[in-house]
């Protein structure tokens, strides 16, 4: 067989990062995939009906563009587009006008009212000093390039959801701020938990929150093709169960969680490390639902229907509430929804005058629950009529959606909780996180920092580690 510099095992945005960035240096790398298609969650298929395209796992992105590995690349050139919808985001109300994450933050103000001057002062701090405050938090614990900047975002995005909610006074302000935070899968009253509220909160004011035109597949085609352009090699339709069956390699890159890790075969893991692993937190996992659609969700407040993503939930209280029951393993009757119709942005991913819908809503860690009347009764709700609209659906729950990409242990698509204990140091309190216990072997999944997300940033530091290590190359951010 062919030897190769370095052999990366898992095709996902990290997977793909990581060989890009060993092979843009002038190494010989393979990708191996177990899957028909690159891709790992970045994937779009017909799951419902013919010519209904639907994303297995996320439609929406907020992470891309502020990404500082794919700013490097130009991924348009391999077909790669995207569009925005008129909202980032939107969170109907029972009792009013729904609340709107608008691109201006400007916008805010008269959205919010009396929080609308709160909600500046929370916001736009960071969104003034964004590119490199961003570059400072999406990565492993460092020398930040602005201390002060980064100290002043860690004193709020350290604290637990439930505490910055006092910042806010009105019920509006408080439900937009629960579902930027859900999107964490942690207890809102857990500290660190405020953390991912305040970064796609401002990725929103900065980039938007971005659909990719053809689903979440073109990301993943886009990163072959270039990988592919360079010379890069991938591998398809093939499980690795036992390492020593792979082609002579100096490094090998992992985009694997640690119970893949632990139970690939030929891994000689030292004691405390496997010790480490096994001891890994994950988050809770979630329910899938997807639908054809006979026309879009007519949400009551018309500007949810131009919203990139729709928060379905009743309140502040009962978000956080049913987020907590759920992590401690409780089945909820009314979940929190998030809930995307890209369609309305993207013509081309269903028939004419068709649409396409998906939601999910978190589930306890492994549950086999069928949630998809309770989440059908949440948008009806706040969309009367949605269930007539419904032409054919598809679901997964957690052990299927393991069953289609083993990353997502039971349902868990995080890559792990990123609690504060494994918010930098995951997943093994080491210096580099990236290494093993195996000097030829590294870790450049989600389960790492900066964790989950379309933004390819675990892979790529991975890489930058070993061709450190192993190829004496040294890679600026």
């Amino acid at each position: 067989m062919k030897s190769y510099d370095a052999i990366i095992i898992g095709s996902g945005p990290n997977g793909l990062a990581a060989a890009i960035t060993l092979q843009q240096q002038g190494l010989s790398t393979l990708i191996i995939e177990g899957a028909n298609s690159v891709g790992g969650g970045m994937r779009t298929e017909e799951l419902t009906l013919p010519g209904y395209q639907h994303d297995v796992c996320s439609a929406i992105h907020p992470l891309f563009f502020i990404s500082s590995f794919f700013k490097k690349l130009s991924l348009e050139k391999f077909g790669l587009t995207f569009t925005n919808a008129p909202f980032e985001l939107a969170h109907p109300m029972e009792d009013g006008p729904a609340a709107i994450l608008h691109r201006n933050i400007a916008d805010m103000e008269a959205e919010l009212g009396i929080d609308g001057p709160r909600y500046l002062d929370l916001i736009n701090p960071y969104l003034l000093n964004w590119k490199t405050l961003s570059n400072d938090i999406l990565g492993p614990l460092r020398i930040p390039k602005n201390p002060w900047l980064m100290a002043k975002f860690g004193i709020k995005a350290l604290q637990s959801a439930e505490k910055l909610s006092h910042v806010f006074k009105t019920e509006k302000a408080k439900a937009l701020w629960a579902g930027l935070v859900a999107h964490g899968v942690q207890p809102f009253d857990q500290l660190s938990s405020a953390a991912a509220g305040l970064i796609l909160a401002t990725a929103g004011h900065d980039q938007g929150w971005p659909i990719p035109i053809g689903g979440s597949k073109a990301i993943a085609q886009a990163l072959a093709g270039y990988y592919q352009s360079i010379n890069g090699e991938i591998q398809l339709n093939y499980w690795v169960e036992d390492i020593r069956a792979l082609p002579a390699h100096k490094v090998l890159v992992l985009d694997l969680i640690p119970q893949q890790m632990l139970e690939l075969k030929g891994l000689k893991w030292s004691a405390s490390y496997q010790k480490e692993l096994s001891k890994f937190k994950q988050s809770m996992g979630i329910f899938k639902v997807d639908w054809a659609l006979s026309s879009p969700a007519a949400f009551k407040d018309e500007r949810c229907r131009q919203a990139a993503t729709v928060h379905i939930g009743r309140g502040y209280r009962a978000i956080a509430n049913y987020e907590n029951a759920t992590n401690q393993g409780n089945i909820g009757d009314e979940p929190f929804v998030l809930y995307s119709q890209p369609s309305q942005f993207d013509a081309s991913r269903s028939p004419a005058g068709k649409h396409i819908g998906w939601a999910y809503c978190h589930v306890p860690l492994g549950s086999t629950v069928d949630f998809t009347s309770r989440i059908e009764n949440q948008m009806e709700r706040f969309a009367p009529g949605f269930k007539d609209s419904i032409l054919g659906k598809s679901t997964m729950n957690t052990l299927q959606l393991q069953a289609y990409n083993p990353n997502y242990r039971a349902g868990d698509i995080s890559g792990g909780s990123m609690h504060l204990s494994q918010l930098f140091t995951r997943p093994s309190k080491r210096i580099v996180p990236y290494r093993t216990s195996n000097p030829n072997i590294y870790i450049g999944s989600s389960s790492t920092p900066p964790g989950g997300g379309v933004h390819g940033l675990c892979g790529y530091f991975a890489a930058k580690v070993a061709l450190k290590d192993h190829f004496n190359i040294y890679l600026k951010d």
